[in-house]
């Protein structure tokens, strides 16, 4: 008998696909539509490890958070998303964690009181954005800059609502600010564009600012 052709096959495990791709959701939306308190989205580094200073800023954001009664959400991962993670847990507070498949650098950390596999990257970006009141960005690299270029668009383009962007801490993201500073001076943004992203320096700076828009 002879073989299907190749694009024949490709076709059925899309077929197949779509209903893995559901499964995420429905299993993420049902587990954080459950969560009771309001949830921060927070991104950093997976290379940050226990000693860096973005690993304690972490720490000390998601047991601010927790304590000032929000939860966290992160990539369930290690460096700057366990100290996240960690804070909150510790805290006794709720700590999620939307873990991805990855073949290196993704394992998940043990601090998640809600935690959750996810095959693909585009089911995690929804589920990061879907239930979050705010958004904080602490160091991290091109995975980080990816999630914050998403929510900047969403925002900008009025896909979800002007949730808070922050921006911690300050010294790590003056270059990037600087070059959007440079884009809206060509004209590549407008100027209210800038005003989407709050740099501050505390976590404690964030709670300040998410009480005073809650």
């Amino acid at each position: 008998m002879a073989k299907k052709p190749l694009i024949d096959q490709l076709h059925h495990e899309d077929a197949w696909r779509l209903f893995r791709i559901l499964a995420e959701f429905v299993e993420g939306f049902e587990t954080l539509s459950e969560i009771e308190v309001p949830l921060v989205s927070v991104f950093g580094s997976a290379r940050f490890g226990e000693g860096h200073p973005a690993y304690g800023l972490g720490y000390r954001l998601g047991k601010a958070l927790a304590q000032a009664g929000f939860g966290v959400v992160t990539g369930g991962g290690p460096g700057v998303m366990e100290a996240v993670n960690r804070g909150a847990f510790e805290a006794g507070g709720i700590s999620v964690g939307l873990n991805i498949e990855l073949p290196h650098e993704q394992r998940p950390n043990p601090y998640q009181t809600h935690a959750l596999s996810l095959r693909y990257f585009f089911v995690r970006k929804v589920l990061f954005v879907r239930y979050a009141h705010a958004f904080v960005f602490l160091p991290g690299g091109l995975g980080t800059l990816d999630e914050l270029a998403e929510v900047l668009v969403l925002i900008q383009t009025e896909k979800v609502h002007p949730f808070p962007v922050f921006a911690l801490d300050r010294g790590y993201w003056q270059g990037l600010l600087g070059w959007l500073g440079f884009l809206r001076e060509h004209g590549a943004i407008d100027p209210q564009d800038l005003g989407l992203i709050t740099p501050l320096d505390s976590p404690e700076e964030v709670v300040r600012a998410l009480k005073g828009v809650s």
